[in-house]
């Protein structure tokens, strides 16, 4: 029997539930929407031919997508939220499948409209923005769309790219269903035969077990299981590698990494400069990893050694209502207002708290017109608590900008989105650091905080540097096999964590459970975020006002300026390569406390 049933959505109780009714009362409700959204392909459409030669009717259709992103934003919000309650549901996976086909129709319908912008020459734009003052609202928007005149196409072009995006989703589609929906592991064992239920959510807590026997046997579960599915997950990943280059290749970009960056305005060479970063400063990894082999007192360290506590005997249960209260605390720095909303989100039916048979796993934040929603699986650790800060940043996040920006600026690129996260895990952890004078409590915030940057900025480096290198391995015509794959990952595995670490066969198959694969150049963000947030924290908290009205003034600021800018504005140069080496450089004084702590 496993140690503990993972409870069926209907047996939650509601006050752990999300309020999906605030967008939708009632799935009829919803229905209806979506229905009559089927509108809006002939009504886009309608406009073709005349964006380029009417201001009037260039205004008229940069008001009619504002409204279309507002109803597609509670659309999308609402189907996939509820597949992800329950994601064995077919009836939501197929509301899905009809708002995407939906907004394939449409972004087809709405195809000719870049070409036609971007063919307006500046002189006459110049004349439309005199002719309807309306326009200058969307004069940013505008100006984004023309600076990337090389890389868009003819009218019949864009509709054929436009018609090809329903194919390109599909792998993530698949990835999600099989890896959340189908998959099942076999129960872990600890060290007197009991089983434990082994699933995403229980995986990392299993993982950090003191029981050594329990970890390998989940480690060797989930791993095996995988493992069976090689083929299939190498099939998955291949086709979503050929689907992002074929969208860079026919629009002229040099890769998919320039095609990716460039929608977030973000140069490149960020980058690589953090992975440039991150291999100068892999001593403190060698260190560290040699440091938990001391700590954990065994002879050779196993990668499912990774995650268990280097202190142990420090009993660390948080109930969730705890850990709200700890969190609520801990941003108390950033004023009144920001606490006051961040509270009432917990009282007003943001957040869907436990893990439940076949949720999504993990944990999110998805922004919101009538408030952000917060997917959490809560298991009264640690990690659980943080996992709170940084979900409730995001959503912060989300409800500054859409109440500041209007709908075509409220949308913040992703290359800002974890700063304002795990900005509040920096302030998380110096409130934990500074309420604490025992000294194994503090080595054992220490050990969290160590952790942090082994899998933030180093992991979701290695993630970042594993994707390029797959995605140039498709660029050069290299077959994508599962034995290429595990090959390159376990090669990275060896040069992240050098050789004080055995390396196990299995973790050469961990990439196939990492969703943000298919989230095209996404985890380097994790790294940079995490960077800049350490940063700003410390900017704030040894600051005053100012820079905490710069901090919200970021937060404030959605897509309103270049998220290079936005964050110049709140106080860090992140084409600075030095921002990363600061934060390397705080993980290895943290390193020098933890041995010192050790030897007391």
């Amino acid at each position: 029997m496993s140690e503990k049933r993972i409870p069926k959505r209907n047996e939650v109780p509601e006050q752990f539930k999300w309020h999906l009714n605030d967008i939708y009362p009632t799935d009829e409700a919803f229905e209806k929407a979506l229905d009559d959204a089927g509108k809006y392909p002939d009504i886009f459409a309608g406009y073709q031919g005349k964006l380029c030669t009417s201001s009037a009717d260039l205004l008229a259709y940069l008001k009619l997508d504002d409204e279309l992103t507002g109803i597609a934003e509670d659309l999308i919000n609402y189907a996939n939220r509820k597949s992800d309650e329950d994601t064995s549901v077919s009836l939501y996976s197929g509301y899905c499948d009809r708002v995407n086909a939906l907004f394939v129709q449409i972004g087809s319908a709405a195809a000719f409209a870049v070409p036609e912008i971007i063919s307006v020459s500046d002189e006459d734009m110049e004349r439309f923005y005199k002719e309807q003052p309306g326009l200058e609202h969307y004069r940013l928007a505008l100006d984004r769309i023309r600076a990337k005149r090389a890389h868009i196409l003819s009218p019949a072009e864009e509709r054929i790219a436009a018609m090809a995006g329903e194919m390109e989703s599909s792998p993530s589609t698949i990835f999600s269903m099989l890896d959340n929906a189908d998959i099942k592991f076999p129960d872990a064992v600890d060290k007197d035969g009991n089983a434990h239920q082994l699933t995403h959510g229980s995986y990392i807590p299993l993982m950090q077990s003191e029981d050594r026997e329990l970890r390998k046997s989940a480690f060797s579960s989930l791993y095996g299981t995988y493992t069976g599915f090689e083929n299939t997950y190498t099939s998955i990943l291949a086709s979503h590698l050929k689907a992002i280059a074929f969208g860079a290749n026919v629009h002229k970009y040099e890769n998919t990494l320039e095609a990716a960056l460039d929608s977030t305005e973000v140069p490149t060479s960020v980058y690589y400069k953090l992975i440039e970063a991150v291999h100068g400063n892999m001593d403190k990894m060698y260190r560290y990893v040699e440091l938990r082999r001391k700590l954990l007192k065994v002879d050779e360290l196993h990668y499912y050694d990774l995650y268990a506590p280097m202190v142990s005997d420090v009993k660390d249960v948080i109930p969730y209502e705890k850990a709200v209260q700890t969190v609520l605390e801990a941003v108390k720095p950033l004023g009144e207002e920001y606490c006051g909303i961040m509270k009432g989100g917990f009282e007003s039916g943001w957040v869907d708290v436990y893990e439940n048979e076949n949720k999504c796993s993990g944990a999110y934040s998805a922004g919101a017109y009538c408030h952000p929603f917060v997917l959490l699986n809560h298991t009264d650790d640690l990690q659980s608590e943080f996992t709170i800060a940084h979900e409730m940043g995001h959503a912060l996040h989300s409800y500054y900008s859409n109440k500041y920006q209007p709908i075509a600026y409220r949308d913040y690129k992703i290359f800002v989105a974890e700063v304002a996260s795990t900005f509040n895990e920096s302030l998380l952890m110096q409130h934990l650091l500074k309420t604490t004078s025992d000294k194994k409590q503090r080595a054992y915030l220490i050990n969290y905080f160590l952790e942090q940057f082994r899998t933030t900025l180093y992991r979701q480096t290695m993630f970042a540097e594993f994707e390029l290198k797959i995605n140039e391995m498709q660029a050069r015509g290299e077959a994508v096999t599962s034995d290429a794959l595990c090959a390159l990952y376990g090669e990275l595995n060896d040069l992240y964590f050098g050789k004080g670490i055995v390396h196990d066969p299995e973790i050469d198959h961990e990439w196939q459970r990492i969703p943000h694969f298919y989230y095209d150049y996404y985890v380097y963000q994790y790294a940079t975020g995490f960077a800049a947030a350490i940063a700003l924290s410390q900017r704030v908290l040894n600051g005053g006002e100012k820079e905490r009205e710069d901090y919200i003034g970021f937060l404030k600021g959605g897509c309103s300026k270049t998220p290079i800018d936005l964050l110049k504005g709140a106080g860090v140069d992140m084409t600075d390569e030095n921002v990363v080496n600061s934060a390397l450089k705080l993980f290895g004084e943290l390193l020098d406390e933890m041995e010192k702590l050790a030897e007391c």
